[in-house]
């Protein structure tokens, strides 16, 4: 299926680069528009562990929900696996731009299915990128280089690509793609 009038508008990029709260800024300054939304995603991890507001189903419930076409895209990262609810293609028909976070691995099948597609690329450098995961205490400090690595090798090429460098204050980064979405809706 592919969008008949909206734009789908995929939020990607290394972990500890601020996705979330770009989106949550994002999500509060269009807070009482109705032609951008950001679904909730549906995750195999428990609830209320912060970073977003998910849907926490076990993973036998999540192959249930992917038996039965709840998804529009899913995918597995980090020992977990994700869904965004089939519910956009309606958002998308009704002409909507759906903002949403998702694994890089899942963008080329987006392309197929939904022509059109925006893809923001969201980066940091390793020294803030650096200090945002130690600020998050998730990892050890292996973890952390291991995390940067992963970060160094991150890269998105295509003419659906807009590559953002989120080093900034969190109000800049938001203003940002304010803009971006205001230009290219």
């Amino acid at each position: 299926m592919t969008a008949a009038n909206g734009r789908l508008v995929l939020v990607t990029g290394p972990s500890g680069v601020g996705k979330d709260s770009l989106m949550d800024g994002l999500r509060a300054a269009l807070s009482g528009r109705d032609d951008v939304v950001f679904p909730r995603r549906t995750i195999t991890r428990a609830a209320g562990l912060g970073g977003e507001d998910y849907i926490a189903v076990s993973e036998s419930e999540f192959a249930v929900m992917v038996a039965r076409g709840a998804f529009a895209l899913f995918w597995p990262a980090h020992g977990l696996q994700y869904g965004v609810p089939a519910s956009i293609d309606a958002d998308l028909g009704a002409g909507r731009q759906v903002v949403v976070n998702v694994s890089r691995g899942v963008i080329d099948e987006a392309r197929a299915k939904y022509p059109g597609l925006l893809v923001l690329a969201i980066n940091a450098s390793p020294e803030v990128l650096r200090s945002r995961l130690q600020g998050r205490g998730r990892e050890s400090a292996a973890g952390i280089e291991a995390r940067l690595q992963r970060a160094a090798a991150f890269r998105l090429d295509g003419t659906d690509v807009v590559q953002i460098s989120n080093d900034g204050s969190l109000a800049e980064g938001v203003a940002a793609l304010m803009t971006l979405l205001q230009k290219c809706a």
